[in-house]
This record gives structure tokens, C-alpha cells and sequence, in this order.
């Protein structure tokens, strides 16, 4: 039974699902130039997720799927009661995109549920994930700075069968706007970095989004905010990354009436592993096992308010 320690993986991804917590992310040994494997998943097998079970085939390409390399960042969302996983592949006949895969339980096999990738075609995008809004699903993913230099997040309406977009993609913002991120000057000019977004509403009803890119030269992993608690709304952005010591590719969760962040870290293949992160907000308003995520625009620094545990 694997320790944690010793998984490579990253962009990991939770679910909780018939109380067991299973662990998806990007597992090929050589994500950036070799061929495409599939996608494993884990399921943590004690309290502290240190040992878990697995590793399990949740996705193996047939002999005519349409890439055959980064196989990237797969999520597992439950919708209308099956299992949709949303994952980042190089199409043959075009860009790198994302497209939805369906099973009927969370060890899958996935198979593909889109026609090809849902993102649009001529354009190079990655790391969609799955967001309802007052019971209709969108897409929410990057447009990479490999196409558009200034990398953006940007959403698409989805059909209710989650097929395909119903709708033309929406800019929400680029990662030059958000104060904490830095220009990738070493790979030219005006280069920003948009990195894994994942939507997240706490117990007001506030819309949060987590989002990686690069500050003072590590990846780190930032938030951000709908100002009218839609996903349509201008985003503000913190002024410095939620966490920045080389990790990030995160999302959120809860465990024990706690809320967790994954990450991974460090930056590196393949020496990248899941870290699992508490969020405390000694500072939000907490009633009975109830928790709001502390975002304080008023502060110059929005990550001080924040402890950190390993879980």
C-alpha cells in the first residue's frame, strides 16, 4: 500500500464519495513529452491520508482515442448520478484542450462522453473544471499564454448532458491583473501564467476561485472573487498568492467538518507530491460547524490571515 510520499503526482484532485476519499491527478511519469498513459486513481486508506489503496486504472485510452500525449489533470465531479471526469488532452488534429469523460462509479474506467475536446478547437487551452450555477453546468478553464501570451481564465455554458458548449467562451480575466503573479520574463515578454482554476462557495453563498501561476519566481496558488457572487461577475484578486513556495494546482475540500486545500509541490518531475493543507480563518465568522473562507481586501496581504497544517 503506497505512502504519499512516495506517489508522484500532481494536479491532485479529491472526492469524497460513499464515505471513502478517492485521489486523481495527472500520474503519467513523463506528463510534458511522452506518450499518454491514462489517468490512476488512489483511495486514502486512514484518517491522515498517508496510505492509500491503489493505484487503479480509472482511464485507459483505446487504440483510436484522439491524443495520445499530456494527459493532464483530471477531476471527477458527480452529476445527475454518474461520474464525469474533466481532463486535459493534445488533440491529433489540434490544440490541447479539455474534454468529459463518464463513468458509472469513481474507479472508473472513464470512457469518452464528449465528441473530442469541449474546448474550442483553435484555441489552446487546458485544466477545465465543472461549475453549476442555479442548476446549469459550465466549463471553466485557461487560455494558455502558449497561445495568447497574457494567459486568461474563461468559461462555456455546457449542455445539461455535459456533452458539449451550448455557448461562445467568456474571458473572465487575465493573470496580469492579479498583483501577486509574476511576468515569465525568461520565456519572453508579457508572458502570465494561468494555472488550474477551481470555484469554491462558501456558506454565504460567496464565489471564490482558486488559481495557480507564478510569483517571485515559484508557482504558487492565489484567490480570487466574483463580486456578486456569479461567475459572471469582475473578479478582485488578492494581493499576495494564498501560498507561494512552489506549489499549487489546487482545489478544496472538506474532511471532519475541516477545510482542506490540495496542492502539489514542488514544482518538479518527478519529485511532485500531494500536499494536503488546512485553511483556518481565525478571523471569518464561524457558526456552529459552519465555515467562511477569510478574503480580506482591505489587507495588503491576504495570505498572513490565513494557518497552515499538513493534514
Amino acid at each position: 500500500m503506497p505512502n504519499i510520499k512516495d506517489i508522484q503526482i500532481r494536479d491532485p484532485f479529491i472526492l469524497r464519495q460513499d464515505g471513502n476519499y478517492y485521489l486523481y491527478g495527472t500520474t503519467d511519469p513523463d506528463v510534458w513529452r511522452g506518450k499518454g498513459i491514462g489517468f490512476d486513481v488512489y483511495i486514502a486508506k486512514d484518517d491522515d491520508f498517508i496510505e492509500f489503496a491503489g493505484p487503479y486504472p480509472a482511464f485507459r485510452p483505446a487504440d483510436d482515442f484522439y491524443s495520445e500525449m499530456n494527459f493532464w489533470a483530471p477531476e471527477v465531479h458527480v452529476y445527475e448520478e454518474k461520474f464525469y471526469m474533466l481532463a486535459t488532452f493534445w488533440h491529433k488534429a489540434g490544440q490541447r484542450g479539455t474534454a468529459i469523460l463518464r463513468a458509472d462509479n469513481p474507479l472508473g474506467p472513464f470512457t469518452p462522453w464528449s465528441d473530442g475536446l469541449v474546448t474550442p478547437m483553435e484555441w489552446c487551452c487546458l485544466d477545465g473544471t465543472l461549475h453549476l450555477e442555479n442548476e446549469v453546468p459550465y466549463m471553466v478553464f485557461c487560455h494558455e499564454w502558449q497561445q495568447i501570451t497574457d494567459g486568461s481564465i474563461c468559461y462555456l455554458p455546457l449542455s445539461m448532458d455535459l456533452k458539449k458548449a451550448t455557448g461562445a467562451p467568456v474571458t473572465l480575466f487575465h493573470a496580469s491583473e492579479a498583483t501577486w503573479t509574476d511576468e515569465m520574463a525568461h520565456r519572453g515578454p508579457g508572458i502570465y501564467v494561468t494555472d488550474g482554476p477551481f470555484l469554491y462557495r462558501d456558506e454565504t453563498g460567496e464565489l471564490y476561485m482558486f488559481w495557480s501561476s507564478y510569483s517571485n519566481g515559484k508557482y504558487a496558488i492565489g484567490v480570487s472573487k466574483s463580486d456578486n457572487k456569479r461567475i459572471d461577475g469582475n473578479w478582485i484578486h488578492g494581493t499576495s498568492p494564498l501560498y507561494g513556495d512552489d506549489g499549487g494546482h489546487g482545489m478544496v475540500f472538506e474532511k471532519s467538518g475541516k477545510l482542506y486545500l490540495t496542492i502539489h509541490r514542488p514544482n518538479d518531475s518527478p519529485n511532485e507530491r500531494a500536499n494536503f493543507v488546512e485553511l483556518r480563518d481565525d478571523l471569518s465568522c464561524t457558526r456552529g460547524d459552519k465555515r467562511s473562507l477569510l478574503f480580506d481586501l482591505q489587507t495588503e496581504k491576504m495570505g498572513n490571515t490565513h494557518g497552515w497544517n499538513l493534514l
